[in-house]
């Protein structure tokens, strides 16, 4: 039997995407956390140091950077290193903006906050136009 849980929150940009989570207890820069050319983190002080982001759904806290998040997003996406999705517990403008142009699935101020029950390994279905992820829990 499989655990299943459902966030719900407001309609989210992008399309409807599957994949595993990574979890990071720190916020997230396109444009300075991670290697746009190999889609690893490569800020030392992140969390998340070493892991790629190819293929997974990001949950994190916050989007961190300014304007050059952006076009990160989009250089990622034309690169084949971009994120499948990228969850908050709450996004800024600009990551929106990134997220939209590189057709990426973004979601944020979901409830229950996805930091409170999705630990990296989960396999997530995000939903963005219907406002839903759900969050099937790996074996443990």
């Amino acid at each position: 039997m499989t655990d299943e849980i459902v966030l719900r929150g407001h309609p989210g940009i992008g399309p409807r995407v599957e994949g595993e989570a990574l979890v990071s207890e720190h916020g997230f820069s396109a444009r300075y956390d991670v290697n746009r050319k190999t889609g690893i983190f490569s800020r030392e002080s992140h969390d998340l140091y070493g892991q790629s982001v190819v293929g997974k759904v990001l949950v994190h806290p916050t989007a961190k950077g300014g304007v050059a998040t952006a076009w990160a997003l989009l250089d990622m996406r034309a690169q084949g290193t971009a994120p499948l999705a990228i969850l908050f517990s709450l996004a800024n403008p600009i990551m929106a903006q990134g997220a939209a142009l590189a057709d990426l699935a973004l979601m944020d101020r979901l409830e229950p906050d996805p930091l409170a029950v999705v630990e990296s390994g989960d396999w997530l279905i995000v939903d963005p136009p219907a406002g839903e992820v759900r969050v099937r829990k790996r074996s443990r």
